[in-house]
C-alpha cells in the first residue's frame, strides 16, 4: 500500500543552483494522488536575506 517517494530540495547554493538535498518517506498511494510538498530543513540552503547557509524550503515529490 505505501510506496516509497523521495522529496527533493528546491532550495539554491549562492551560485544559484540547486542544492541536490533529498529526504526519503512514504506515502499511501490510494489516498494522497497528487504530489507531496513539504518544508524541511535545507542546512545547504542560501537564505539571501541573512547572508548565512541553511533554511526551511519547500521539498517536493520526485521519482525515487
Amino acid at each position: 500500500m505505501r510506496d516509497k517517494i523521495k522529496m527533493n530540495s528546491t532550495g539554491t547554493t549562492k551560485d544559484g543552483r540547486k542544492t541536490g538535498t533529498f529526504r526519503t518517506t512514504t506515502k499511501n498511494k490510494r489516498t494522497m494522488t497528487e504530489k507531496l510538498k513539504k518544508k524541511y530543513y535545507d542546512p545547504r540552503a542560501y537564505n539571501a536575506a541573512t547572508g548565512k547557509v541553511g533554511m526551511h524550503v519547500i521539498f517536493e515529490e520526485g521519482k525515487l
